[in-house]
This record gives C-alpha cells, sequence and structure tokens, in this order.
C-alpha cells in the first residue's frame, strides 16, 4: 500500500510546503517515497529530510511549469523539456492539497517573474497588480474547490439516487450532507472572492491598463528610435566615407602633394560632418552593430503610413442571372464576369490575407508547449475566415505569372510572397516568412461550381506553418465557401467543413469542425469547435468560437463518454474543462466599411501603390486599378484586352511546345519551383529564393510583360 499511518501530512509554512510524495523513479523500482520541498517557485525533491542540507535530486521552476491531475491520486509536473515529474499522493485529499499549493506556487512565481522584467513600472501600479492577481488565484483556488467538491457531490447523490431503503442509507444521507455543507461554503468564500475582485477592477483596472499601455507604447517607440538612429548613423558614415574617397581621387588628379579635402590613413578615424541648419542629433553606436544593412536607401524612411480608405463602391446594376443562366455547372474560373461582380484585390491580395492576423503565429512561436502551441495555430487557420463574413465580391483571377508581395517586416516583423504558377487549374504558391521564429507556405488550387441557387469554392492544397524554436511543422487544408442566394435574395456566405491541424514534429493533432448553417439548430451561428490531442489520443485542449468573431481555448482535466448519443448512435466524450481563456477576437472593420467592400484595415492596403513591386505585381495590375477608381467600364474593357493577351501567350507557348514534340505547354514559374512535398508527398511550388533581392538591386530581369 502507498499510504503509510507513519507518513506525515504535508505541512505549509509561509510560502515554504513540505511533505512525503510517492515518485515514479522507473518500471523496476515503480513509485519510491521522495520528500518534496515547494519553497520560492521551485520545487525541491530529496531521498530523506536528512539530505535537505547537502544533496538536491531535482528541481523545477513553477514559473514555467504545466499542473495535469491524471486521476484521484496522481499528478505530472513538467517543464515542457528534459523535467517531468509522475507524482502520486496518498490519498485525494493529501493530493488536492499539493495542487492548490503548487497552483498558487506557480501563479505567485509567474507573477514575480513577470514583474522582475517590468521594472520601470511605478509603485502603486505594481502593488496594485499583486492585490488583483491575489485576487484571482483565491478565485482560481476557489473554482478548483467548487469543481473537485461538485463533482463528489453530483457522485454521492447518484449513488443515493441508485440505493434501496436499507441500513446504509442513513450513512449515505449523511455523507450527501456533509458533502452539500461544504459544497456551499466553498461558494460562498467564492462569491465573497468575486465581490472583492469585482470592487476592485472596476475601480482601477481602465487606470492601470491605460498607464501600463502608455508605459510599453513609449518603450517601444523609444527602442525603434534608437534602432533607427543607430541606422542613420551608420548610412552617413558609409556615405561620408565613400565621399571622402571620392574626393581624394578627385584631388590626387588634380595635385601632386596632398591637399586640404584630402583623405588619408591617418584620418580613417578622425570622420566630421558639416553642420547642417536643423540637422538631427544622431547617436554614435560602435561600428560591429548587428542591423539589416541590405537595403540602406530605406533605413532613412520613417514607416509609412498606410491609407485608410479607398473610393468608394459604384452602385452600378446588373442583372446576375442574365450572366449566370448559362453557367451552371461550370468553373467559376472560367466564367467570363464582368468586374461589376469583382472586388478591387485579386486572388493573390486575398491568399495575402491570411496574414491578417500573425500575431497569433508570433505568439505560438513563443510556447514552450507543443500542445499550447497547436492552440495557437489552430485559431490562426480559423482567423483567415473571419474576413469573408461580408465579402460577397468575386478576387480578380490572376493572371499566369502574376505576382504580389506584401512586405511588412519594418512594421510587424514579416514578409511575404504570392505567384501565379498555373493557370488550368489556376493555381497560386504563397510563401512568408518572419523574423520572430515562423514561416508559413500554401499552394492553394481553387475549384468552384455554380450550382443554380449558391456557389462552392473548394480550397484544394495545404497549407505548411514551420518553427524555428522546436522544429514544430504543422500542416493543415481549408474548408468549403459557399456563397448564397446567388439568384435571388441577399447573398451571405458560409464556411463548413472538418480541418485536422497536424504537427508532423509531436504527432500533437487538433481536429476542427465547422458547423453548416441550419435554420433548425439551437446551436450560435458560424461555430467552430475543436480538441487538441497528442500523439496517443489524448485530450489536452477544448476549443470553441465562432469563425467570424472569436475562439477560445480551455485546458482539459478529465474526459468520460456519456451524455446524449452523437451520430451513428455513438456516444459523445464530455470533457471537463478549465475556464476558457480567448485566444483571437476579429478585429473590428474601419468607419464606412460597408461602402468600400467591406475591407478590413489591412485589405484597404493591399492595392496601394508602392514603389519597387516587381512589374508583374497585382497592383500593377490596369483593370483593377480603375476599378478600384471607380470607372468599372473602363475596368471592364482593360479586363478583356488582358484575357485575351493571356490567350495569345498561351497559344504561343503552345505553339512552341509542339515544334519541340513536347506533351505540353512547358510553363514555369519565376520565383517558385516545382517539387514534391517532404512531408505531404505532393507535388507543389515552393520558394526558390531570388525575389527580395531583385527587389534590393532594383532589377527584376526576366519578369513577363503580363500586362
Amino acid at each position: 500500500a502507498l499510504a503509510s499511518p507513519k507518513t506525515p501530512t504535508p505541512v505549509p509554512a509561509g510560502d515554504t510546503y513540505k511533505g512525503w510524495v510517492f515518485k515514479w523513479t522507473n518500471y523496476i523500482k515503480g513509485y519510491q517515497r521522495r520528500w518534496f520541498v515547494l519553497s520560492n517557485g521551485l520545487l525541491s525533491y530529496y531521498r530523506t529530510q536528512a539530505e535537505m542540507g547537502h544533496t538536491c535530486r531535482g528541481t523545477i521552476n513553477l514559473a514555467t511549469a504545466t499542473i495535469t491531475v491524471d486521476d484521484a491520486c496522481n499528478f505530472v509536473i513538467s517543464n515542457g523539456g528534459a523535467q517531468t515529474y509522475h507524482l502520486k499522493a496518498s490519498c485525494e485529499v493529501e493530493r488536492q492539497r499539493w495542487i492548490t499549493a503548487l497552483e498558487l506556487a506557480k501563479a505567485k512565481a509567474a507573477r514575480m517573474q513577470a514583474e522582475s522584467g517590468g521594472g520601470s513600472q511605478n509603485t502603486e501600479v505594481q502593488s496594485a497588480l499583486r492585490t488583483l492577481g491575489s485576487k484571482v488565484e483565491d478565485l482560481s483556488t476557489c473554482n478548483d474547490l467548487i469543481s473537485k467538491h461538485g463533482s463528489a457531490l453530483q457522485r454521492s447523490l447518484s449513488e443515493l439516487d441508485s440505493l434501496r431503503l436499507t441500513g446504509e442509507a442513513g450513512d449515505k444521507i449523511r455523507q450527501v450532507t456533509e458533502r452539500a455543507t461544504l459544497f456551499r461554503i466553498t461558494s460562498n468564500a467564492m462569491i465573497n472572492a468575486c465581490r472583492d475582485f469585482l470592487a476592485l477592477a472596476q475601480a482601477h483596472s481602465k487606470r492601470w491598463q491605460k498607464a501600463l499601455q502608455a508605459e510599453r507604447d513609449q518603450r517601444v517607440r523609444l527602442e525603434e528610435t534608437l534602432e533607427q538612429l543607430a541606422k542613420q548613423h551608420n548610412h552617413l558614415e558609409r556615405a561620408f566615407r565613400g565621399a571622402a574617397q571620392a574626393n581624394a581621387t578627385a584631388d590626387n588628379k588634380s595635385s601632386a602633394g596632398p591637399g586640404k579635402g584630402e583623405a588619408s590613413d591617418e584620418d580613417d578615424d578622425n570622420e566630421f560632418f558639416d553642420a547642417m541648419e536643423e540637422a538631427p542629433e544622431f547617436i554614435t553606436v560602435p561600428e560591429p552593430l548587428a542591423m539589416n544593412q541590405e537595403s540602406p536607401s530605406q533605413e532613412l524612411v520613417p514607416l509609412k503610413k498606410r491609407r485608410t480608405r479607398i473610393a468608394d463602391k459604384p452602385n452600378y446594376s446588373l442583372n446576375l442571372w442574365s450572366i449566370m443562366k448559362n453557367c451552371i455547372g461550370k468553373e467559376l474560373s472560367k466564367i467570363p464576369m464582368p468586374v461589376n461582380f469583382n472586388e478591387p484585390i485579386s486572388m493573390l491580395q486575398r491568399l495575402s490575407e491570411d496574414l491578417e492576423y500573425h500575431e497569433l503565429l508570433d505568439k505560438a512561436s513563443k510556447c514552450q508547449s507543443s500542445l499550447e502551441q497547436m492552440c495557437y495555430v489552430a485559431a490562426f487557420s480559423v482567423s483567415s475566415y473571419s474576413t469573408t463574413v461580408h465579402r460577397t465580391g468575386k478576387p480578380f483571377n490572376p493572371l499566369l505569372g502574376e505576382t504580389y508581395e506584401l512586405d511588412r517586416r519594418r512594421e510587424s516583423g514579416y514578409r511575404s510572397l504570392c505567384e501565379q504558377v498555373s493557370h488550368h487549374p489556376p493555381a497560386a504558391a504563397h510563401h512568408a516568412i518572419s523574423d520572430r521564429g515562423w514561416t508559413l507556405r500554401q499552394e492553394i488550387t481553387v475549384a468552384s461550381k455554380f450550382r443554380g441557387k449558391y456557389l462552392s469554392i473548394m480550397p484544394l492544397g495545404t497549407i505548411h506553418a514551420i518553427f524555428e524554436k522546436g522544429n514544430n511543422h504543422y500542416t493543415w487544408k481549408k474548408v468549403t465557401t459557399t456563397v448564397h442566394n446567388i439568384i435571388v435574395g441577399k447573398l451571405w456566405i458560409d464556411q463548413s467543413g472538418e480541418i485536422d491541424v497536424v504537427n508532423h514534429t509531436t504527432g500533437d493533432r487538433c481536429h476542427l469542425k465547422f458547423a453548416p448553417y441550419s435554420y433548425f439548430s439551437r446551436d450560435v451561428a458560424r461555430k467552430v469547435t475543436g480538441v487538441v490531442m497528442d500523439k496517443d489520443g489524448k485530450a489536452h485542449y477544448v476549443l470553441s468560437g465562432t469563425w467570424d468573431e472569436k475562439m477560445e481555448f480551455s485546458r482539459v482535466m478529465q474526459s468520460s463518454r456519456g451524455g446524449e448519443n452523437g451520430t451513428e448512435g455513438k456516444q459523445k466524450t464530455v470533457y471537463q474543462t478549465l475556464k476558457a481563456r480567448e485566444v483571437w477576437r476579429r478585429n473590428p472593420l474601419p468607419e464606412g466599411a460597408e461602402s468600400m467592400y467591406y475591407f478590413t484595415d489591412l485589405a484597404l492596403t493591399l492595392n496601394e501603390p508602392e514603389e519597387g513591386v516587381a512589374p508583374t505585381d497585382s497592383r500593377r495590375r490596369p483593370d483593377q486599378r480603375l476599378m478600384e477608381d471607380g470607372r468599372w467600364d473602363e475596368a471592364n474593357s482593360e479586363k478583356q484586352r488582358l484575357e485575351e493577351k493571356q490567350r495569345i501567350a498561351r497559344r504561343e507557348r503552345e505553339r512552341e511546345a509542339a515544334s519541340q514534340r513536347a506533351p505540353h505547354e512547358n510553363y514555369q514559374a519565376l520565383w517558385f519551383e516545382r517539387c514534391e512535398d517532404r512531408i505531404t508527398g505532393e507535388q507543389v511550388h515552393i520558394y526558390k529564393g531570388g525575389y527580395w533581392e531583385a527587389k534590393d538591386r532594383g532589377s527584376f530581369e526576366g519578369c513577363p510583360d503580363i500586362f
């Protein structure tokens, strides 16, 4: 037996908690009793109490650890790396004492760690946050106790209900009464803690949040300013050195002896600048400075102010049925559509909109646990649909060889490139890389069918997200988009289907379900649910929300079969979880979005003209630009010209292939190369490099003339 009459109850002593716990050692010795000490956010263990003065067998920092309950007596503590303790208490009560102490110590350690990183915060804010944190921990502890006692009470009530009136009925009734009383006391404590917390939060939280955010923003601005000034100084030093060398060369040609303006070896370390009226001050930085020197001309330019409006959508009427009635059952890409049904961006730009919520990938790259990282990746896969809820316009079909770059490296740390790599079937390749430790790539082929009353759009292809930290490699696909009321009524969009987000490094998996809209369903519209499981099929997190609003995730404490029967007579799995945390929320649309095609803040900037982009960039597409400017008649004429030009180019490639007796036209993309994906085995186009280097040189040789 694990329990022993001589085993002392764990004793709290201030912030210290000590006691005997059984620790798993190996398959030969199994669980062995060890003396554990919880102090200052560290959990250490020893073979005996006598070892405390000289030999510690192991320590885990709780600030970054995860605490998981396995069953009545077992629990696991892990730091996500090499240290994992599988522990067993002698009874359920003792285990609960340890869990409570560990959770409180973990919260305190995390709080102290956060406070140590913000030394510039004033004392009043720190004190207030500590008070609020204490109240939050009270709520968390009470919540755990309510969950525990509530489950015990439910079990007792179920047992009582199944009993007949025998001699043991009285004992069971007394047990139920005791547990109900304990549950009521805990509930009252939780309610009182809630009142205290709400009173404090309502009185002070907004002011403190604003103060903290102001300090954070100021620190970020200062860091950006320092980096910018350092780059400016470095660039001017290089420019001055080049000018000095040029002057020295000129003077050598005009004079045999050294002149006033001549540069000499002795002057290399003494460089001076002429005083300029209202010249900015520069900070001197040592020469070996780590910075991006690929594009010195851009270092002097402040962050670009992006546009926030485009021309309002004109109110042109057009009979859709007159165009669509002869197209039932055809591919959407083969239907000659006027720009009246478009929105003034291309499919390449719509694909780049997947990066609207790139910060989810930024947060995922910082996760210690691959299972928690999966929650952020799954939320990112859902977030890309939030921009479609009101977007009933069709993006422009890209021309073969058309490209689109989205360089947000200075603002958000990433830059992205898309290229139309095939026309029949239409396929676009996309590659994005971030300085914050992740890469996103995909090749999407859109299959679509017009069904008379609705339009089905089926994106085919796999999306890959790769993280430098841990080398975790995720893949998933997109669900089906359906546009309803094509002929009669107001257009509306629905997303439906299932997604499997798979971590090919660890075997973790998240199965997401997008529920189709149903008039008879009692569920919230646009609902998305999912479960994150490890490679062994054990559930760790539950995700829920809607694809147009927000997603939340909850940690699973335990799961069981039960409840109402699911489809095909199978029992549903019931998950007992901790309180849900919001992982993603949709950004509000800009003011006046309904007259600007319901574009988001990012979408409004996608077609904004930029210098230095490739001649094949979607921003340079004339019919799309005319449509954005509201000149739809001219846009339709230009669209026909471009499509005819593309057909002529294709016939020319076919004639060339025929002359060489090739089986089909041999078109090769410029920036992507076709190869077999080592993860999925699919034939895909992967970025081969060279685009950003060509942009830095200001030379795009080899780009086709498509516009």
